[in-house]
Formats: C-alpha cells, sequence, structure tokens
C-alpha cells in the first residue's frame, strides 16, 4: 500500500517515472515522501511548538476563495500567521500534485485547506465522527458526483510526534463488504436536501453509496478488529498523498497535520476504471452518476 519518492526524485525524474507516482496513486497506494517538502517560516514553527493556536477544534479551517480561517479563537496575529501558513500550503500542494499527475491540471479543483493541531489518540466524538475507525472518503454535504477526493497531508509536529495511520483493504474488498447493507434515500429527500441547503447539490446515487459505504464500515466493530489493514508512521517533516475516496483509512494518533483536498473530475484520471465511480457501477450494474430525486 506504500511507494516512497523522495522529493528530488518525483520533480526532477523523467515522465516515466512520474507517470509510476501517478498510476500507484489511482491504483490506491499512499505516496509517500520521505524528506521535508514543506518548509515552515520560523513564526509558524513557534506557533505550532507553543500549540497556542489548537483550542478544542477538530480542525482549523482555511478558504482559499474568502482567505478566512475558521475553527479558532486565537488573536490576530496568530490568526494571520496561520492564514499565511495555509495559504503558502495550499499551493504548495497543488503544485506537487500537477508535479506527479500535469494531466490532471484541466479536471482539478482546490478544496478547503486545513491544520490540525490537537492531538487524535482518546479525543472523545460519536462514532460516525470518529476517524481513528476505516473509512473511505464522502462529505454529506458536498456531494462531488464521482468526482475524486485526493488529499495530500504534511506531519509539521515540532515535537517529534509521529502520525499514524491504519489503511486497507482495497476498495473493492471493502465495497462487496458493505455494499448488501446500504438504504435507499425516500423519493424525494434528496431535492429537498439540495433545496434546504443541507446539501450544496442534489446527490447521485454514487454519493448516496459512498455515503452508506462511509457509515457502515464506522458502525461495524467486528470488520474494523479483523479487516486487512497495515500501520503507517509518518515522521514530523514527511508528506505523503492519497486518494481518500478509494483507500479505506484510520488516522490514529498524532497531532500538527497539515492537509489539502482536491477534487478530480474522473476525465482527467490516467485509469478511470480503477476509480469507486467505475467499481460501483461494475459491482451493482446500475448507473451509479445518476441524480437521485
Amino acid at each position: 500500500m506504500i511507494e516512497i519518492f523522495e522529493d528530488d526524485t518525483v520533480i526532477t525524474a523523467d515522465r516515466v517515472r512520474l507517470d509510476q507516482a501517478a498510476t500507484a496513486l489511482e491504483r490506491g497506494v499512499v505516496v509517500l515522501f520521505a524528506r521535508e517538502q514543506f518548509q515552515l517560516q520560523p513564526s509558524e514553527r513557534n506557533l505550532i511548538a507553543q500549540g497556542v493556536a489548537g483550542g478544542n477544534a477538530k480542525n482549523i479551517s482555511y478558504d482559499p476563495a474568502s482567505e478566512s480561517v475558521k475553527g479558532t479563537e486565537a488573536p490576530a496575529p496568530e490568526r494571520q500567521t496561520l492564514a499565511a501558513m495555509m495559504r503558502r500550503y495550499s499551493d504548495f500542494t497543488e503544485a506537487l500534485v500537477l508535479a506527479i499527475a500535469p494531466g490532471y491540471r484541466a479536471g482539478l479543483r482546490r478544496g478547503r485547506t486545513s491544520f490540525r493541531p490537537n492531538q487524535i489518540a482518546g479525543r472523545e466524538t460519536s462514532w460516525r465522527k470518529d476517524d481513528r475507525r476505516r473509512h473511505v472518503d464522502a462529505f454529506p454535504s458536498t456531494p462531488t458526483g464521482g468526482d475524486r477526493i485526493l488529499r495530500v497531508f504534511t506531519n509539521v509536529d515540532q515535537h517529534g510526534t509521529e502520525r499514524r495511520w491504519r489503511v486497507g483493504p482495497d476498495f473493492e474488498t471493502y465495497a462487496k463488504a458493505f455494499l448488501p447493507q446500504l438504504s435507499s434515500l425516500p423519493p424525494g429527500a434528496a431535492a429537498l436536501f439540495a433545496a434546504v441547503g443541507i446539501t450544496k447539490a442534489r446527490r447521485s446515487l454514487y454519493d448516496q453509496m459512498m455515503l452508506g459505504l462511509h457509515d457502515a464500515a464506522k458502525r461495524d466493530i467486528k470488520w474494523q478488529e479483523t479487516a486487512p489493514a497495515e500501520e503507517i508512521a509518518f515522521a514530523p517533516g514527511q508528506s505523503w498523498m492519497v486518494f481518500t475516496d478509494q483507500v479505506p483509512h484510520a488516522a490514529l494518533s498524532g497531532c500538527n497535520a497539515l492537509e489539502q483536498s482536491f477534487y478530480i473530475d474522473p476525465s482527467a484520471l490516467i485509469s478511470p476504471a480503477l476509480a469507486p465511480l467505475a467499481i460501483l457501477a461494475r459491482l451493482t450494474g446500475k448507473d451509479v452518476t445518476r441524480r437521485l430525486f
């Protein structure tokens, strides 16, 4: 599940090597950059080391469109430092993605940036929000319609804390385990959700299935304990990227990570047949792109 590409290898390698990285991503591999990629400014290092920005929030988010920061009550100078750090990180990660997969450019849409200051281990939350349980990503309020969710992470902890993940099994195995448990939305529900703003667009059958797969896995404690998995420890300074709509993943422990989400149109992929959209269509025999009513 893991392949390592050192920073200078990826950026300066020939076209074949870059294609290998992009192909690995689409197979469901976590692509890890072993050496430090994103350089923090001294003020950012100090802010992270002091732990003054976190509060009780799970995530501090940055919206590149409005340049606004949410999820922190830090004073104005610290907020400005956070905004500058996340703005730079957003630009950095897009350049990193396009260095590996320049073909994604036409179908790439940048989502929100987040800073995750607080320790994952021991955090009290509901089963649905518990990221220590393996799941594939699906966002209840933001239907993708089949666009891929690619996320880039960097461990920026200043005290040597690793960030530990558990990943696996492959998406098709995961889907086969839980598809029989999925339920349908009542007629009219998808249109109502969109009309009143619960969702930003009307869900497709794909969106509903992905939400069902997310919830079914998180509910199933036996599956969490027994399904094949591999654990990864990401050291401070390391960056990694992964299609989180395809790779069942759980964040077990760690603090102080940056994250950037991207949405990618399936038409920009190297191997569209490996995407969850295609796999669910094949497994169910249905047009999973159709919008629900």
